[in-house]
Order: structure tokens, then sequence, then C-alpha cells
């Protein structure tokens, strides 16, 4: 049987898995994170007609005679280039800017990701529209473990914040420094015990009759404490501390180094204080640095995990699992855990999503090249086979 009728077919297949290969990608063009393919290929063994002969005294050499036998799928490799953004604005779906991979858990085998997007079921856990459990560490008191082992990335939704007890109050603004003999201001604190229970510190601010001090007492219930405010030009040199109580017994530490004095402005005030009430979680958001951020209803921020990425030597040797997932093999190494923002493993944009790398100029166009190349192996097909008619019809 003639050899051109076997290359034909071969490279038929070869044709026929690049089409398939260009058809996927052009199906993927908007899938999130999709990584587009392209076929390669190389010719099959050839045979042998004559072998090459060495130059002699009076003769020169010759070269190997041989006919190739075809066409074969050298491979199907992935290209993993960056996606376009696509912001969604939901707080849950993310990003990954440079070359990392979500780490997920389904049914025991871990999956690896490049489709941020991601919701909490009911049990609070971070999951994927397919079910993987999405991994990371958690939060002790507010402390992330990065050398920990990771785990299933949740969102405790009873979560709470104790309240705290207030040690430290700072003011901050202006006395007016022209008030005459005898001027009060009264300046009502909320401050709060080791509970979260709120209470009332009243401070009382009065005028020296001479000069330009100040004269500050403080109320905590029946404790009381005072102190006079000493000024050079407009700045506080003296009495900048009012303690009221005993500070290792619940008092309170008044900061009053940062008022200032001038003629005509009274603008003293709370700038700060450390206590706080109790909170329930409200809501969440997630930083660039992959952690998991609650926000409390005290105004508290606290820190509730983080997204651990992983990177690969050969991203190329890793093997699609459906669901937009990727599994380690022996060819890609073994995966590498770090937090976002780690050298090569890029860094977290929230509230957005990576759109698929396909190319659809590129892909039209090695559509058409496949099709070409498949009517032309399909002609040689014809052509062999009316060679052959030829070769039957010598005997009528």
């Amino acid at each position: 049987m003639l050899r051109s009728l076997y290359s034909g077919i071969s490279g038929l297949r070869a044709h026929q898995t690049m089409l398939d290969v260009t058809g996927n990608n052009i199906a993927n063009v908007n899938t999130t994170a999709f990584k587009g393919s392209a076929t390669q290929f190389q010719d099959t063994l050839s045979q042998l007609t004559q072998g090459a002969g060495g130059p002699g005294a009076t003769t020169g050499g010759t070269n190997p005679a041989q006919v190739g036998l075809g066409v074969q799928v050298a491979g199907i490799a992935t290209n993993f280039a960056q996606g376009s953004s696509q912001a969604t604005g939901k707080a849950s779906d993310m990003l990954i800017s440079g070359d990392g991979f979500f780490l997920t858990q389904q049914g025991g085998e871990t999956i690896y990701t490049r489709a941020g997007s991601f919701d909490f079921d009911s049990a609070g856990r971070l999951v994927t529209p397919s079910g993987a459990i999405v991994q990371g560490w958690g939060a002790v008191d507010g402390v992330v473990n990065e050398g920990g082992a990771v785990g299933d990335l949740s969102l405790p939704l009873n979560a709470v914040v104790p309240g705290k007890a207030t040690s430290l109050v700072a003011m901050s603004g202006t006395l007016p420094s022209d008030a005459v003999g005898g001027t009060q201001l009264l300046r009502d604190i909320k401050v709060y015990d080791a509970s979260g229970a709120a209470r009332t510190v009243s401070l009382t601010f009065t005028k020296a009759a001479t000069g330009s001090g100040w004269g500050v007492s403080g109320t905590d219930g029946g404790t009381a404490a005072t102190t006079t405010l000493g000024f050079t030009g407009n700045v506080v040199t003296s009495g900048g501390s009012l303690v009221i109580g005993d500070p290792a017994a619940g008092g309170i530490t008044v900061d009053l180094s940062a008022l200032n004095g001038l003629a005509g402005i009274s603008t003293v005030g709370v700038k700060s204080q450390d206590g706080s009430a109790p909170g329930s979680l409200e809501s969440y958001t997630f930083g660039k640095d992959g952690t998991l951020i609650g926000l409390f209803s005290n105004g508290e921020q606290k820190a509730l995990g983080r997204i651990a990425l992983a990177t690969f030597t050969n991203p190329g040797g890793l093997e699609k699992t459906g669901s937009n997932g990727y599994r380690a093999t022996f060819n890609s190494g073994t995966a590498e855990l770090g937090a976002p923002g780690s050298t090569g493993l890029g860094s977290l944009t929230g509230g957005a999503l990576e759109m698929s790398n396909v190319d659809l100029s590129q892909e039209f166009t090695n559509l058409i090249v496949a099709q070409r190349g498949f009517q032309a192996n399909a002609r040689i097909i014809t052509t062999s086979d009316e060679v052959l008619q030829e070769l039957t019809n010598l005997k009528r």
C-alpha cells in the first residue's frame, strides 16, 4: 500500500486535533481565568532507503535518502499568560496579578485554580462555584500564622470581639488664651470598662485668674483628679497629663499635651480613646495580601484569616481537571506556598476577576490554518486513491 496514503491519514488526525484544541479555545473565550492551548506538531519516523556514503579519494560522499511516514502531535502546550481584568464589585471575587494559583480542596484532593470567583457557603467556608473549598491560614486574636498548615478558609458568622477597657484618652484642639479668668469649658468623654459597658468621664477646664494657664479637673464617678496646664506661647509645656484613678486598677490617663492656646478659638475635644464596646461581625473585606478582614459593629477591624497561594517551577506541567482547576504532576514540580505579595506569587485585587487569555484573532487564524491543512491532507488521500485505481486498471 502507498506510504503517502498513511501519511495523509496521519495529517488528518493531527489537524483534527488542532481543530479540536482551537475550537476549545474559542468555546472558552469568556471562561473566567481560562488559559488557551496550542498544538505542536512533529514528524514521525522516516524510512531509510539509502544510507549515507563517505567521501573517497576520487568520489564524493552521498547523503542518506529517507522517506517520511507522516506527522504526529508532539504536545499541547498551555499558555499561562496573564488575562485581562474584569471588575465585578463583588467582595469575594479576586484576581491574581502574577503567577500564583489559589489552593482548593475537593474530595480530599488539592486542586489549583486561577479563577477567583468565590463565595461563602452556609457553613461560612469560602468555596468555588463547583464546591471546592479555598485554602488558607486561620487567625487567632487577629494574628495570622503563615508558617502553619493550611486549612479551610472560613468566615465565622457568629464572631464577636469582647469589650476593651479605656486606659488612655487623647485630647486635641485649642483653648481660648484670651478668655477671662474663671471661664469654664466642660467636656464629657464616653469611656468603657473591662466588660465593654459605657460610662462618662467629665473634664472641666477653668481659666486661671492671671496668665495663660488653665486648671483641669476630671471626675470618673466618685474619683477625681486635677492638673494645671502651663503654656509657653501657644504650646503646652507643663501639666500635660491627667491621671484619674489608679491605672493598674482601671484608671484612665488623659493626654493633654496636644492642646494649644490661641485667642478667640475654642475647639478642645476628644481625639481618641482606646476602649471599645463589644462588637459582632457585620461585614468583611479582602486585603491585597489576601487577608480576610472582619468589620465589627463597634468599629473594630480584625484579621480572620489569609488566603494561601501556590507557585510551580513548571506551570506547563499541570494537568487540567475541568472546572477551571489543575492538579500537580511529576513534571510540574511540587507546589511552593506563600502569602499574596510574596516574590513570584503576585498580589490580589478584590472585586475583580481574571478574564480568559484567548486571542480570538489568533484563534480564527489557527482555525483557517488547521482547516487548510486538513483539506491538503485529504487531497493526499484522494490522489493516492487515484494512483491505486490506475494500478488496478492495469489488469482488465
